[in-house]
């Protein structure tokens, strides 16, 4: 059976536009419906995946994922024709809710409803019976889905917590071989999600994009300068409830539409929100530490009342935009509560759309989760996709084609010397991570590399962290990781300590605190990148690599040979390594510069 799953609300932007001309940029991005993208699977596994952004250039976008759903076909195969059902990370049905003011109206009539679904389904696909082919999935069970079914746990305990489905804004759910059901729902009013976005809003950053920028700024700040202001953020009452004090203050439709009600009250609680072009200040770093603190202590009291409430098993799966948070990830591993956690590497809203596609598989065909490695479901390229794309280049650039030992070699090489190189091989990873096929690739030891990939390379503010790629079999020599726990930060979603013999030592990539977001690397599921990390560990004494994704400020992961050379041509990148060939400025000198 081939089950195509779909995310994304085609209308959402549009229409919130219309409702309400004027607005900045943040205030358009308070919609559901962003992070738009395609999987198809069968009872074989995951075939393919692709967000919308990596086709269209539009970071984030909800736009119906046309260009993601062909790439998906292509990869497979396949055609719309072979696909039994098309599944919607959502499932929005009438509600009372929907009646409460014109704009909750609108929202249901125009954008929610399935026959809205089937309108934009027709308009691009007008040959298909999609009454009979189209089905929606309640949008934290795709969430569940996507990282029950993916988990290779028996059974688990799994924790969704994002800003809102269609009326929760955190759900505990528990999996059981095939099965998988809602044990406990939080309310919107509630939501940790929002929460999140709305103080990344207030310290001046894009909500619904940028709350990673607000994790990385916390360990900057003092969680304790505003303990008792925090208390208005979250506050925790009897039998596990949250309160989200700070969200009651969005009164009218308008202020529920942009949280003007509330960033008015962290106002008052905090200070002048800064403005986006404003620089960053202690008191912005103490309040990014003070919502990360509450919000890691939320997180443990959901699951901790989850256990006594019965939650059996002692694994964990986590979705959501909430499990994109990495620092909580690693507290929530360390916390005793559970032996295994698996979070989805595509924990976002992009990733319904693979949650969407194996809920309704698993519904039609029972089976127990299978444990899945990396998340290389996107495109892969030929040599002559990348010849074509390197023909553009003038005589400023020198392109070597080289053997595999030849090339990692001589990338190894680069990288010691200080260099920068761009990563560009085999399928595109699906989700938010480069994991060692789209990658900007430095050394980790370099003093000052941080820095420079920062203000130069990537463009973007200093406080932000990097993570390492480290050999998965040498990962515990440099890093607090739990034994036998390696295969779990494969896909670079905890953070945990650099040991202290080796924090001064590796710069580039330990955070103010003494942590790292790592990304262990085993050979099996990443041979290429593997034998890079090997040949650098074999030529400095440390198998490992600052590893960023490959895009520049603005921009998502690039996708295609073009792309790729584009990128690389418009940045001050050193290098490029592509498929076989290796790609440098003719002004350098160093390594394979000199050797066509």
């Amino acid at each position: 059976m081939l089950v195509l799953g779909i995310s994304g609300l085609d209308r959402s932007m549009s229409v919130k536009k219309e409702m309400l001309p004027g607005l900045d940029w943040r205030e358009q991005r308070v919609v559901q419906g962003l992070d738009s993208a395609a999987a198809l699977v069968s009872e074989d596994g995951v075939l393919a995946a692709s967000a919308q952004e990596r086709h269209d250039g539009n970071k984030g976008t909800g736009a119906f994922p046309v260009d993601a759903i062909e790439a998906c076909l292509r990869t497979a195969g396949v055609s719309l024709d072979d696909v039994d059902v098309v599944a919607h990370g959502f499932r929005y049905e009438p509600s009372p809710a929907f009646e409460r003011d014109a704009f909750a109206r609108r929202w249901f009539d125009d954008v929610y409803r399935r026959e809205v679904q089937l309108d934009v389904l027709r308009a691009h696909y007008p040959d298909q019976d999609w009454e009979s082919k189209f089905t929606g999935v309640r949008h934290h069970l795709a969430h569940a889905a996507s990282a029950y079914h993916l988990s290779g746990f028996p059974d688990a305990t799994v924790l969704v917590a994002d800003g809102m489905g269609e009326t929760e804004a955190t759900s505990v759910l528990h999996g059981d071989g095939p099965d998988l059901r809602f044990a406990r729902t939080y309310p919107v009013s509630a939501s940790l999600g929002i929460l999140y976005s709305v103080v990344t809003q207030y310290l001046g950053f894009l909500p619904g994009m940028d709350e990673y920028k607000v994790m990385g700024l916390a360990p900057y700040g003092d969680a304790g300068r505003y303990a008792d202001q925090a208390e208005e953020l979250v506050r925790h009452t009897s039998g596990g409830r949250l309160v989200v004090p700070v969200l009651a203050h969005d009164k009218s439709p308008v202020e529920r539409e942009t949280h003007r009600g509330a960033i008015r009250r962290l106002e008052e609680l905090f200070g002048p929100a800064r403005h986006p072009q404003a620089p960053v200040e202690s008191r912005h770093m103490d309040i990014a530490a003070a919502l990360q603190r509450r919000l890691e202590e939320s997180l443990l009291t959901v699951l901790r009342t989850a256990v006594e409430e019965g939650a059996r098993s002692r694994n964990l799966c986590m979705a959501g935009g909430v499990a994109l948070n990495c620092t909580a990830n690693g507290l929530i591993a360390r916390s005793g509560l559970f032996d295994r956690v698996f979070v989805q590497p595509a924990s976002g809203d992009d990733g319904t759309a693979l949650g969407a596609a194996l809920a309704e598989l698993r519904r039609r065909v029972p089976a127990p989760p299978a444990a899945m490695t990396m998340p290389y479901w996107g495109e892969e390229f030929g040599a002559a996709d990348i010849d074509a794309a390197l023909a553009g280049l003038g005589p400023d650039y020198r392109v070597c084609e080289l053997s595999e030992d030849a090339l990692l070699a001589e990338v190894s090489a680069l990288i010691r010397a200080g260099k920068v190189v761009s990563w560009f091989q085999g399928r595109m990873e699906f989700g938010p991570r480069a994991l060692g096929n789209r990658s900007i690739l430095a050394d980790p030891t370099a003093p000052g590399m941080r820095a420079h990939l920062n203000a130069v390379v990537k463009q973007r503010e200093e406080f932000r962290p990097f993570a390492p790629a480290v050999l998965a079999e040498e990962a515990h020599t440099y890093f607090e990781l739990e034994p036998e726990r390696e295969s779990m930060y494969r896909h670079m979603l905890f953070v945990t300590r650099v040991r202290p013999a080796y924090q001064e030592r590796l710069p580039s990539i330990t955070h103010v605190d003494g942590s790292a977001r790592v990304q262990t690397v085993d050979r099996a599921t990443a041979p290429r990148f593997w034998k890079l990390i090997r040949r650098v560990g074999d030529d400095s004494g440390i198998p490992m690599v600052v590893n960023t994704s490959f895009n520049l400020k603005g921009q998502p992961i690039v996708r295609t040979p073009e792309e790729a050379v584009a990128t690389f041509a418009r940045s001050t990148l050193d290098a490029l390594a592509i498929g076989d060939r290796l790609v440098t400025r003719s002004a350098d000198d160093t390594g394979a510069a000199g050797r066509d």
